[in-house]
Formats: C-alpha cells, structure tokens, sequence
C-alpha cells in the first residue's frame, strides 16, 4: 500500500496535543493519547515528534502564538508616545477576556517548563520576545521587570479566579515604569 501524502498531518498533531493538554492536562498527554486525539496512527506521532518533550515544545511554540496575536492585533507599541503601562494592562485584559481555557493552557504549558528542562528555551523565547519589544521604550532592565509583572498578575487571575482589573495592572506597571525614571 503506497503511503498518503498528509502535509498538514504534524500540525493535526500538535493541535490535538493542545486539546489533550487542555482537556487531560500535561500529564494526560502521551504519543497515544495524540495520535488518537488527532486521528492518526501511533506511528505518526513519534515519527513527527520523537519524544513527547519535542511535543510538547512544538505545542508551547504554538500556544505562545496567543499572547503575540494579542500584541500584534493591538499595535500600540508602534508610537513611541504610548502609555506603556496603560498599553500592557489593555494587553492583559484582552488576552485575558479571551478564551479562558486557552490562556489556562498557555501557562500550563510555559510552567511545564519548570519541571522538563526541553521546554524552557522555549519558555524563555517568549518572556525575551516581550522584554524586547518593551525594550523600545524603556531600558531592558525594566522591560524584564514588566514582563515579571505581567506574568504575575496573570497567574493570580487564573489562580484565584479574581476578575482581571485593568486600572489596578496599569497602576503597578506604571509604579515600575516610574521607579526606572520612565
């Protein structure tokens, strides 16, 4: 029988590795798990992804989309008048007034990293990514501090399940802003 042609047949997969961790969480997540979720043979998974660690890179990649789709979509950062810290905390809200399980999976996926060392260049990818495009208007030092922020108050939203409050955001990313003279 002559193999199918299938091109889009990794990208089923890593889309069906996000369901699983959406729906399972991490730990529900294997090649077989995948590869059902996905409608392919077992075969397909580990030929596309040779460990599950490379799976799960593929799909963390693929999740941080969501919060660069939110900056990009917005486009404040492009005068350099912006309120800085009143563009991030409409960043947050946005992002965070979105799908609320794709959040969720976004941070379980990037907090992986703590526990399976081959996702954290990944996870650093996107917390650099950030910091550098607040680098154009403050100093990287405090670009770094924002990102810290940001990612703060958005795990206590998702953990405390406490409504996001964008006049409270903006206030401490202004507090940092002012305390590196920006």
């Amino acid at each position: 029988m002559a193999r199918r042609y299938d091109p889009e047949r990794r990208q089923r997969i890593i889309d069906a590795a996000i369901r699983v961790v959406g729906a399972k969480g991490i730990a529900g997540l294997s090649h077989r798990s995948a590869a059902a979720e996905a409608d392919v043979p077992l075969g397909s998974t580990t030929y596309h992804f040779k460990t599950l660690d490379e799976l799960l890179v593929a799909a963390l990649r693929q999740a941080n989309e969501g919060f660069a789709k939110v900056v990009a979509s917005r486009g404040g950062l492009e005068d350099p008048r912006t309120d800085l810290a009143a563009e991030l905390a409409a960043w947050m809200g946005e992002w965070l007034a979105g799908d609320r399980t794709g959040v969720e999976l976004e941070y379980e996926l990037y907090l992986a990293a703590l526990r399976r060392p081959a996702l954290r260049p990944v996870a650093a990818e996107w917390a650099e990514g950030v910091a550098e495009l607040l680098s154009r208007h403050t100093d990287p030092v405090t670009a770094r501090a924002l990102v810290a922020v940001v990612d703060g108050i958005c795990l206590q939203v998702l953990l405390t399940g406490v409504p996001y409050d964008e006049g409270y955001a903006r206030g401490v990313l202004g507090r940092v802003l002012a305390g590196a003279g920006g």
